[in-house]
């Protein structure tokens, strides 16, 4: 409705000097200056309080006739003229309840063009009446808008220099004065909803800045929890950014909330920083005294034992704790350079050694094949020659060296069993020429003929037939054992 305001030069001369000529036709008026950049209007509708100020009212006696940019309807011109008059001397008046009141004066047009001018102040003004009732409709508007707009409103309908129907502008006033108040509480309302999810909103931020300030522990991911206040200090500012402000004091004890919390984990994370840098400390020199000792062993040649030393220190190394990735990395390396020396070196003298073993191992596989060959063996004087032969192959079996440890058992089963082939033959030779097993051959075969000659007597004196069966029996099992030795 701004668009549609009359711009009405007012005549600052006395009443009794004002010029009889009419004023320029509306053809003539001066073009309106061009708004600053500041004065633009938003994309919203301005408020009614901006279009009073805008519009100020015409003073009743001193105006002329303006440039009229208004466009409404002749309906709504005429209704409007219904509430007033003109008299001969250009004086216009207004029903004003049960009276008349003057509003103007134009002495020097017609009755018709100074009623019209009227009436289309008075639409004016109920536009901006209308204006404020749309304003109040809208989401973005503000209570102090509401009274200044009301304010101005009520100044301009108090006794308006317009023609129209003052009463129902008046009621129209009042009932958006009602609504103003309605809309004001509705606000505040509003922002006190919208303060009160605000605050549980920055709550939720704080109970998770404290949640994680309660976790700290040993087992506390230094670098992921400061990630995590990070973006909850993030968090906090956008919110005071994009959110209803809140109360001065609860703001002030949510932010000490959350700064107690922070401060709980930079101390913390202080704390664990200093115990980790002594830590690395006490392991940089634990592992610089293992390099020291690696360097005096890594030349020895006792195999076995600097093996298990180096062993020992490696198991040393992993309990000293890290250095620091840079310093880790660089320790390792002296160490690692230590060791090698010395395994390399243990390398090759094995790989010496399994060169002599692997010649060992074909001299004593060709040894082998000649104590194979000296079996089977079926007599006494074939074994008993066998037995040189092996005592000569086992001589120089021994002076021959070590063979490698995989193929040792092999070839000494191998060895074994013609042993024992020839072993088996030599025993069975003694067993027949041995006199104490002769002996003892006959002294228990007197023993039986002498059981066997005391059963046939009992056996003859015996009359009970169940006894008598009983020691036939045992004369039976007696004479078995007899002629088994014999």
């Amino acid at each position: 409705m701004a668009d549609e305001t009359v711009t009405e030069p007012v005549n600052t001369a006395a009443p009794e000097e004002q010029a009889t000529t009419p004023a320029p036709e509306a053809s003539a008026a001066t073009p309106a200056p061009t708004p600053s950049p500041a004065s633009m209007p938003k994309p919203h509708a301005p408020s009614p309080a901006a279009f009073a100020k805008k519009t100020p009212a015409a003073k009743p006696r001193a105006a002329a006739p303006a440039a009229a940019t208004a466009a409404y309807s002749e309906a709504d011109v005429k209704a409007a003229e219904a509430f007033g008059r003109v008299d001969d001397n250009g004086t216009v008046f207004v029903k004003d309840g049960d009276a008349e009141r003057e509003v103007g004066q134009f002495p020097d047009v017609s009755k018709e063009e100074a009623l019209a001018l009227y009436a289309r102040r008075f639409l004016d003004l109920k536009a901006k009446l209308d204006l404020l009732a749309t304003r109040l409709a809208s989401p973005n508007i503000k209570a102090r808008e509401i009274d200044e707009s009301v304010k101005l409103l009520g100044e301009e309908t108090s006794e308006p220099a317009v023609v129209g129907d003052l009463a129902a502008l008046k009621t129209q006033y009042e009932e958006l004065k009602a609504a103003g108040e309605a809309k004001k509480t509705e606000i505040a309302e509003a922002r006190k909803a919208a303060q009160a999810k605000a605050v549980a909103e920055r709550t939720a931020i704080v109970e998770k800045a404290e949640a994680l300030a309660a976790s700290l522990g040993d087992n506390t991911n230094w670098r992921s929890t400061a990630d995590k206040f990070r973006n909850l200090f993030d968090e906090w500012q956008n919110h005071q950014r994009t959110t209803v402000r809140i109360d001065k004091p609860e703001a002030e004890a949510l932010w000490k909330r959350f700064s107690v919390a922070r401060t709980t984990f930079n101390q913390a994370r202080r704390k664990w920083a200093q115990a980790r840098d002594n830590e690395r400390t006490a392991a940089k020199e634990a592992k610089e005294a293992i390099i020291a000792e690696a360097n005096e062993l890594k030349d020895s040649t006792a195999w076995g034992e600097t093996s298990r030393k180096f062993n020992d220190l490696m198991d040393r190394w992993k309990k000293a704790g890290r250095a620091g990735r840079n310093e880790d990395d660089e320790l390792w390396a002296k160490f690692r350079e230590a060791a090698d020396t010395f395994f390399n070196a243990r390398q090759a003298d094995r790989d010496q050694i399994n060169s002599s073993e692997k010649e060992n191992l074909a001299a004593k596989e060709a040894l082998l094949v000649k104590a194979e060959a000296l079996v089977p063996v079926k007599t006494d004087a074939e074994a008993k020659k066998a037995r040189q032969e092996l005592a000569k192959i086992q001589e120089e079996w021994d002076q021959i060296g070590y063979v490698p440890r995989d193929d040792m058992r092999r070839i000494e089963n191998r060895l074994d069993a013609v042993d024992k082939q020839i072993k088996a033959i030599e025993d069975a030779a003694w067993k027949q020429t041995d006199p104490e097993a002769d002996a003892r051959k006959s002294s228990f075969e007197e023993q039986l003929n002498a059981q066997l000659a005391e059963l046939d007597a009992k056996i003859a004196a015996e009359s009970d037939p169940k006894k008598k069966a009983k020691l036939e029996a045992e004369k039976a099992t007696k004479e078995q054992w007899l002629n088994a030795i014999k």
